[in-house]
């Protein structure tokens, strides 16, 4: 029986194979999406809005600062900017939990999620 988490991680999978041409890192993703909580079954807090700098702010503040335990740096929203712009401009709404686990790899921070 599929869950709705699973519904959405296999739509996460799909994004990260498609748009960043490569194979997700399974246990990592599930880690990620579950660390999102219930914000995965809203449809607004469940996307990030490439084009929106407080959004991206909000990405930079709540997940690479306060969950990945990173320091405030110059690096950081470049980054961000990196991610969204390979995920594509033509994706308007892009997956929270793709962002988020794209940005844990691109900083080698898996090891929050062990």
């Amino acid at each position: 029986m599929s869950s709705k988490r699973d519904e959405l991680i296999v739509k996460y999978v799909a994004d990260i194979k498609e748009k960043f041409g490569e194979e997700p890192n399974m246990d990592l993703l599930h880690k990620v999406t579950m660390g999102l909580g219930p914000a995965i079954y809203n449809l607004d807090a469940s996307k990030v809005s490439g084009s929106d700098d407080k959004e991206l702010e909000t990405v930079k503040k709540n997940f690479l600062m306060k969950k990945l335990g990173m320091a405030d740096s110059p690096e950081l929203m470049p980054a961000i900017k990196s991610v969204v712009a390979k995920y594509g401009a033509s994706v308007k709404s892009k997956h929270r939990a793709v962002v988020y686990y794209m940005l844990a790899k691109h900083f080698k921070k898996e090891s929050v999620y062990k």
